[in-house]
This record gives structure tokens, sequence and C-alpha cells, in this order.
């Protein structure tokens, strides 16, 4: 198992990979999530919303590590400034800046927040093929001081599709929470005709990797366009309108779904395939591999 943290990297017995963070948190939500409460005190979050793309950003503390070291998710360029005002006001020290996958209705926020913080590392899957400090794979651990994501695999949406899960242990914030990107979104999912997209791949990752999850499990996607903020596992394991279906019945959905080109990916996805700065293109990226 590899660990990878603000240390060197370490080697550890077992299958999966570690990063290992540093904050630790007293939970706190933002204004558009006030519906549940977790168990850990240490957990500070607050979910983030980008109007135009209606793009969720999140942001996860440990607040109990003395560091407070945190991560963004899937942070947008449009909104940099407005996160890290947040992060200072909070007295958090951030770490990783990370991608669920390379998003084509928005540039990512991850280049231009290392361009303004030093310290802070971009993460992305290897299979997306962009550039990034550090790529994961499925089963690597993401570690914010005793607190870690858990990274599973979704693609179908986009090839490298990653869903990012909270741990499972007595430490770890109960409800789990599940950053969905755009593989599982509140009763719907991401499209699948380009970028390497496949209904039949996503409905597997859906099913294998989030829908196995606790049904309790908090929902958090990528994007919502009809108000919501949350949803879980259970629910959408009941009422998603394409998920519910079998395979058969999913894939007919999303072949005759009519969407329009995507207005932004001519400029979003050739910029997320350098972390959001064209100037980074030829920097080499860090292994997590093992």
């Amino acid at each position: 198992m590899l660990r990878l943290s603000l240390l060197p990297f370490h080697r550890f017995p077992i299958s999966s990979h570690f990063l290992n963070l540093s904050p630790k948190s007293t939970m706190a939500v933002s204004a558009s999530y006030t519906t549940s409460s977790h168990s850990s005190s240490k957990l500070l979050f607050r979910q983030l919303f980008e109007k135009e793309s209606s793009t969720y950003t999140y942001l996860l503390a440990d607040v109990s590590h003395p560091d407070k070291p945190a991560l963004l998710i899937d942070p947008v360029d449009k909104t940099v400034d407005r996160d890290l005002s947040l992060v200072k006001e909070l007295g958090l020290k951030l770490v990783y800046a990370m991608n669920t996958h390379v998003h084509a209705d928005h540039v990512t926020g991850t280049g231009l927040i290392k361009s303004k913080l030093d310290g802070v590392k971009s993460v992305i899957s290897r299979a997306s093929k962009s550039k990034a400090d550090h790529l994961i794979e499925a089963g690597d651990k993401i570690y914010f001081g005793d607190m870690f994501l858990e990274v599973r695999a979704t693609p179908g949406h986009t090839l490298g599709c990653v869903t990012y899960v909270t741990g499972d242990g007595p430490n770890q914030p109960q409800p789990r929470m599940a950053f969905t990107g755009d593989a599982l979104l509140i009763r719907g999912c991401g499209r699948t005709d380009f970028q390497g997209g496949s209904s039949d791949q996503l409905y597997e990752s859906v099913h294998s990797q989030i829908f196995t999850l606790p049904k309790d499990t908090l929902i958090y996607p990528a994007h919502d366009y009809k108000g919501f903020t949350v949803s879980t596992v259970g629910e959408e394991m009941l009422y998603n309108p394409r998920l519910t279906k079998n395979k058969e019945g999913f894939e007919d959905i999303m072949k005759n779904l009519k969407l329009a080109y995507p207005k932004m990916i001519d400029i979003a996805v050739p910029a997320n395939m350098v972390c959001g700065l064209q100037d980074l293109s030829e920097r080499p990226a860090e292994s997590v591999s093992t």
C-alpha cells in the first residue's frame, strides 16, 4: 500500500494507495445544505456553488489536526478567489485541489489555485490521461488529518471518472459521503456520448461502486440543475429515473437523450487536460502507482 502525504512516499503491505493530508474539524455545513449531521466532530464541510455551470465545489477539512489540512473537490476557475478566501477565513491549510474527472462544461480551478497558494497539489485519475501533481487510481486513499477519502473508479461519463468516498471506520464521518462527480447526479447521471463515454460502463460503475455503499451514504454530485443539494444511495436506488431501469432500458434512455453539444467543451477539455492552465502542459506528473 502506498501512502502519499505531505512527507515522502511510504509503502504499506496492502493493495491500495494512500494520500496523507492533515486537517481535523468540527462539522459545519454551507447554507445550501443543512439537513444532515455527522457523528464526527472533526469534519468541516462546505458545499459551494458556481451558477454558470451549475457546479458544486466541496471543501473538507480535519480541524482537530494542528495544521487543519483541507482539500477542495471540483473547484471552478471563476470561483477560485471565493474558495481561497473561505479557506483563509476558516484558518485551514489547503493541501489538495482535486477533480472527479476532466470536465467539459467549465475550466477547473486547480491550476489557478496552485498559482495563488504555495504547496497545494493537484489530483486527478490516471485514467483521465491529464496532467496533475498526483495521478490516483481505484483503491487509493487520500488522507487529510485522521480522515480519508477512498477512490472508486466510476467511468462511463468519461474514461477517467472517479468517486471519492469518505472512510469507513469509527473515526470517520457518519453517514458516509460520496462525491460522485458526473457519474451519479441527483435523479440523473452524466451524459455518455463524448470523452470516451459508455452507457454500459456507466451503468456498471454506478451499480457496482456506488449502489453497493450503505443506503444512508450521502450523495454529493458535481452538478445540479434543479435546485437539489444532496441525496442518498437509498434514494437514488429507488427514485433515479434512469438508473432504476435494467441495463437495456438505461442504454436506450441514454441513446435517445439528444443533448446539444456542450458549449464549453472545446475550451474546457484542452485546459482541463493540463490542470486548467495551458503552461502546465509540459510539467511531469508524480505517480502514486505501485
